[in-house]
């Protein structure tokens, strides 16, 4: 995955996320590579089935998906990262996902270059 030294990260309290402590931070597609184990992928979709909930078939973890607010993008979940300490500034931003409908605009769209 390709990110910036200077990330935001976007800590959600709908449901899903607060109760597997999900921390998103999202990224462009063209930005992200799957380096192993994408055999072992299994995708779980519900509601309006735009999201694509990617979780490992063999342990359960979701460290990634195709949310529905960016589905030009990935979700990673910065909690799932081998080192989140490796960037130089790291902001997070509380986002009201149980009023998700009503939220949604206030997500920061993907910047396009």
């Amino acid at each position: 995955m390709r990110a910036p030294d200077e990330i935001e990260l976007v800590d959600c309290n709908c449901s899903m996320c607060a109760r597997t402590g999900y921390l998103h931070l999202i990224v462009a597609k063209k930005d992200f590579r799957l380096l192993k184990g994408e055999t072992d992928i299994a995708t779980y979709t519900f509601n309006t089935g735009a999201a694509k909930h990617m979780f490992c078939s063999v342990c359960g973890i979701k460290s990634f998906y195709v949310p529905r607010s960016h589905p030009d993008g990935y979700s990673v979940n910065f909690r799932c990262l081998e080192d989140p300490d490796g960037f130089a500034s790291v902001i997070t931003t509380e986002f009201d996902g149980r009023e998700w409908e009503k939220n949604a605009d206030d997500l920061a769209p993907l910047e396009s270059e």
